[in-house]
């Protein structure tokens, strides 16, 4: 069925913040990287153009393929592992080659979780609190988070889980039941972190092929980073110097500086895990400043239109789109800072990468139609 919708309920300053967004990311990868600069010029254009055709598609008429997608994705994330179409890069098989397209199946995995699960969960609302169901989500859940944490892929699983977590809680899921499962979770990390600490010798966790010797490492750096400082902490540790030289207004964009960490190659990779350190560093505590605010503000806008939404499907779809953008920048900057280990994690429309840009941006489309479907916007 057509649906008719009205300019005035679209939410164009939604669509303005994450082009911003992006457009900042799209500089600073120039700075970091200019030959990838094109290619996220493309993705910013293209993402742009699925965000406004999908913003003006029914949701509900999407959500009934739930199915079918669930499907789809769990074959992507497996043909990973098959030599023919997976792409192994820095020791990891995340990558998939097909029909001539390269791409990152974890990464669009996100969007197809949260419309699985928006769907699956409003049809089986009266159910919810109910153990089958509770497993019966669970069950699903788990293949895709398994086939990521198989690539290896730690910091996209973290992310994955915590958007189950948030689908979950919009979902209705008890109250008494999210506090029993933190009563047990917040000792569980307790007991886990402690463990991590182990000499590897007799380290538990490594040993049962639960965590590998570098994910410990990374916690080790993490806590002693001058320990480590030429070795696994040398990222995070430029990466801080990079933002703390920066100070107030930055150094420029494209700075000439010799001493300036991006000029020295003092960070790898700094135009998709670390691009935040670029901005600090061209861009001093202002342009952080920016950046933060747009992701918090981009993630507020989310929330409100969650609670605006006709039904729990749209509420679901908006408030899972707001953790991805307010829970993944939130990592990403606190692992640039040193606040948290290094963990791999894009920042959400600014660091290099087609497939996250693109999924963000379809997501962003879906969250447009819920606003324009909004039940207090009519």
């Amino acid at each position: 069925m057509h649906k008719q919708y009205r300019i005035r309920d679209y939410d164009i300053k939604l669509i303005i913040m994450v082009v911003a967004l992006a457009v900042i990311g799209v500089i600073a990868i120039g700075s970091a990287r200019e030959t990838f600069q094109n290619k996220q010029i493309l993705g910013l254009i293209a993402g742009v153009f699925l965000m406004v055709v999908i913003s003006f598609l029914d949701y509900n008429v999407i959500l009934k393929l739930y199915w079918p997608m669930y499907v789809a994705n769990l074959i992507l994330l497996a043909l990973i592992k098959l030599p023919i179409f997976g792409h192994d890069a820095n020791g990891s098989q995340r990558w998939l080659d097909l029909f001539g397209f390269r791409f990152q199946p974890s990464e669009s995995a996100k969007i197809i979780l949260i419309l699985f699960f928006a769907q699956f969960i409003m049809i089986h609302r009266e159910q919810l609190n109910t153990f089958k169901y509770i497993m019966l989500c669970i069950i699903l859940f788990l293949p895709p988070l398994l086939l990521i944490y198989l690539q290896p892929d730690m910091s996209t699983s973290i992310m994955f889980f915590l958007l189950f977590c948030v689908i979950m809680f919009v979902g209705g899921i008890s109250y008494k039941l999210v506090i029993g499962a933190l009563a047990v979770a917040i000792p569980s990390l307790v007991i886990v972190f402690s463990l991590i600490l182990q000499p590897i010798e007799t380290n538990i966790l490594i040993n049962m092929e639960i965590i590998k010797p570098y994910h410990r490492l990374r916690v080790l750096a993490w806590l002693h980073p001058e320990e480590y400082a030429n070795s696994i902490a040398y990222q995070t540790v430029n990466s801080m110097t990079a933002i703390g030289s920066g100070q107030l207004m930055g150094k420029g964009y494209k700075t000439n500086v010799i001493s300036s960490v991006k000029n020295g190659n003092f960070i790898s990779e700094a135009q998709t895990d670390f691009i935040f350190a670029v901005i600090g560093e061209e861009f001093g505590f202002v342009g952080g400043c920016v950046v933060i605010g747009l992701l918090i503000l981009i993630t507020l806008e989310c929330m409100l239109i969650a609670k605006k939404s006709k039904d729990l499907a749209g509420a679901i779809i908006a408030s899972a789109m707001a953790a991805w953008v307010g829970f993944q920048g939130f990592i990403n900057i606190s692992v640039a800072t040193g606040l948290l280990p290094n963990t791999g994690i894009p920042l959400p429309f600014v660091s290099y990468g087609l497939t996250s840009l693109l999924s963000l941006f379809m997501g962003m489309g879906f969250v447009l139609n819920v606003r324009l479907q909004g039940k207090n916007f009519k």
